[in-house]
């Protein structure tokens, strides 16, 4: 007879089990997938581009960010960690794919940038290897890769590493773009996330009411010879932590 749950960990494990092997997608040693998309690097993935997100490039052309301390999560091949590095930030940088790392490296030892890159799951190692605080988390492409049970790994990896006054950036699949729009339970019914979730603009203000919303708007399309990554099918959603908790 199994019954060994005990804490909230226990519990969020034994729902991540319910997405298996979809689950290797986000969890610790979860790899195999992630590697396997980036070991063709010629694909036409938009995001292979070695361009940063147009907003992120918006936020310091408008002084809404500064340079400081910064956590991209998810950085794949770490074009907005390059681009963050370039403007003076301290950059750590996280992905669960060595793939994806390795090419992150390649790219910053191309351009001589001094970046701290970790593999693995930056659940696990928030306050460890990722320890903070960051006046800067970005995030262009995790959040909607997540369940929605890991919501709360997620806030808790804000309320652990984000500086008081710090920024969350979030790029995210909005809602009538790209992404499934199911509620949160047909997920678990169906044992999948049909791709990824997308987000509407009321709930993701509802997640992240712990932070002040500074700007949210559909990313701007950008044409194939801009300087800058830009697809409308996505969220771009500036946050920022006035309180010492951001979650609770």
């Amino acid at each position: 007879m199994d019954r060994n749950i005990r804490t909230v960990d226990d519990v969020l494990t034994l729902l991540d089990g319910l997405f298996a092997p979809e689950a290797d997608r986000w969890t610790a040693g979860g790899s195999a997938w992630w590697d396997g998309f980036y070991t063709d690097r010629s694909k036409p993935v938009p995001f292979f581009v070695p361009k940063p997100d147009e907003n992120l490039v918006s936020y310091l052309d408008r002084g809404l960010i500064a340079p400081g301390r910064a956590l991209d999560l998810g950085c794949g091949p770490g074009r907005n960690a390059l681009h963050l590095a370039s403007l003076g930030f301290q950059v750590d940088a996280v992905d669960l794919s060595p793939a994806a790392v390795t090419w992150a490296e390649e790219r910053a030892r191309a351009a001589g940038a001094e970046i701290s890159f970790h593999c693995g799951d930056a659940f696990a190692l928030a306050g460890a290897e990722l320890a903070g605080p960051y006046d800067l988390i970005h995030d262009s492409g995790c959040f909607h890769h997540l369940p929605p049970h890991r919501r709360i790994s997620y806030l808790a990896l804000l309320d652990r590493v984000l500086a008081p006054g710090g920024h969350l950036a979030l790029t995210c699949f909005a809602a009538g773009g790209m992404g499934s729009e199911l509620p949160d339970a047909e997920f678990y019914h169906r044992s999948g996330l049909q791709g990824g979730l997308a987000y509407s603009p009321e709930s993701l203000r509802g997640i992240f009411s712990g932070l002040t919303e500074v700007e949210l708007r559909r990313m701007h399309d950008e044409p194939p010879g801009s300087a800058c990554f830009g697809e409308p099918f996505l969220w771009t959603a500036l946050f920022r932590r006035d309180e010492q908790r951001v979650s609770g």
